[in-house]
């Protein structure tokens, strides 16, 4: 898969900006505070309907305009597909090869992009809640099915939260309801977990050979799925149901107490271990950003096993952020297979020996202009 050309309209810092891409790697120089990001971010908004950065819609159009648009155009193996996404204020409009998509979940997925940045380095130690979202992120460009269900799963959970509360002011007596909101939030969260157990599961089957080349064979990686259930990760979808089902029977009068959900995927984790150890709570730094690499590098390869198409990959000035050891691995994984975007200050050495033939962008003050690679500054 590869993103040809896009042209950004009021977007950021971009007032009018169209860019033709290399298939293997682009890189952007600049300093600071230019629009290097900013650009990053326009790919994945494209790709996602959503930024990384911010929920706001508006956050992301230019302050002197009222509507932003970002179009490009996409390769696959199966052709060209042209994309399109305007952003307002008030909501957004996706269009796929000319055409309307009144519903964004049928546009998601048809470009699929995987971003890197210094904050990912943090997803091993990071907040649970950065875990879910990585997991719901990653899953649901690989998966349509995963994508329905977790947007099922979170509209019933917020209706339910919502009558839970009334329950608990007594805006509200009818527990019939609730019953019926708790069943259904069953049937999707069963569902929801099996498709994290069994996609985790091939997640951790990539990633603990990358990790274990990386740490030349010292170590040995397993991703964990953590739940509050009593379950296990060959859990049958009937399994998972019968023992949510038990678990809110017990926890309804203290779900009305507090007027909120307790149970269910919403509250789920990843662990990971190394050699047996969490290495959130007994690893160096070293050792959890080679596992938040690894996991990374290991996305590419399941996001080429569900989709059949290797991903667009997103490097945010991350290289700074890693030891030469790891610079090599990350960039002899990318090398002639995956579309790679890389905004830097400066190209180091490694980068430079490790990097074949990259197009190389200049940006500065929201303008981006081509530069010859004979003529950049190493």
């Amino acid at each position: 898969m590869q993103l040809k050309t896009i042209k950004l309209e009021n977007f950021r810092n971009y007032t009018d900006l169209a860019l033709n891409f290399s298939p293997g790697v682009n890189v952007f120089l600049g300093q600071n505070a230019q629009g290097k990001t900013n650009l990053l971010e326009a790919i994945y908004v494209l790709a996602l309907t959503r930024s990384h950065r911010t929920h706001l819609d508006r956050d992301l159009i230019n302050w002197e305009a009222k509507t932003a648009r970002i179009s490009g155009q996409i390769e696959r193996k199966t052709g060209k597909l042209p994309l399109e996404l305007s952003l307002t204020g008030k909501g957004k409009k996706a269009r796929m090869n000319h055409l309307d998509q009144p519903k964004l979940a049928r546009y998601i997925g048809q470009m699929n992009v995987i971003l890197f940045a210094p904050e990912d380095l943090e997803l091993v130690k990071g907040a649970p809640q950065n875990r879910r979202q990585f997991l719901d992120r990653e899953f649901s460009q690989m998966s349509p099915k995963y994508l329905y269900t977790a947007n099922q799963y979170k509209a019933i959970l917020k209706q339910r939260n919502q009558y839970l509360k009334q329950l608990n002011t007594q805006k509200a007596q009818d527990q019939v309801l609730l019953d019926v909101l708790t069943d259904q939030l069953i049937e999707y969260g069963s569902d929801l977990i099996q498709q994290r157990l069994n996609l985790l599961e091939q997640l951790d089957a990539a990633a603990a050979p990358i990790h274990q080349e990386i740490t030349q064979g010292q170590e040995q990686l397993t991703l964990k799925y953590v739940s509050q259930l009593d379950i296990h990760e060959l859990a049958s979808l009937e399994q998972i149901q019968k023992s949510l089902r038990n678990r809110f029977q017990k926890l309804r009068p203290r779900e009305i107490q507090l007027g909120t959900t307790l149970l269910g995927p919403q509250r789920d984790d990843i662990q990971f271990l190394v050699n047996e150890h969490d290495i959130a709570v007994f690893g160096s730094q070293g050792q959890q950003r080679t596992t938040a690499l690894a996991v990374k590098l290991a996305e590419i390869e399941l996001m080429h096993i569900q989709t059949g198409e290797y991903p667009i990959l997103l490097l945010d000035d991350v290289l700074s952020e890693l030891d030469s050891a790891r610079q090599t691995q990350l960039l002899a994984a990318m090398q002639d297979r995956v579309q790679t975007f890389l905004t830097t200050p400066s190209l180091n050495d490694i980068a430079s020996q490790l990097i074949k033939t990259p197009k190389v962008f200049q940006v500065s003050a929201g303008k981006i202009t081509e530069i010859k690679t004979d003529d950049r500054d190493d």
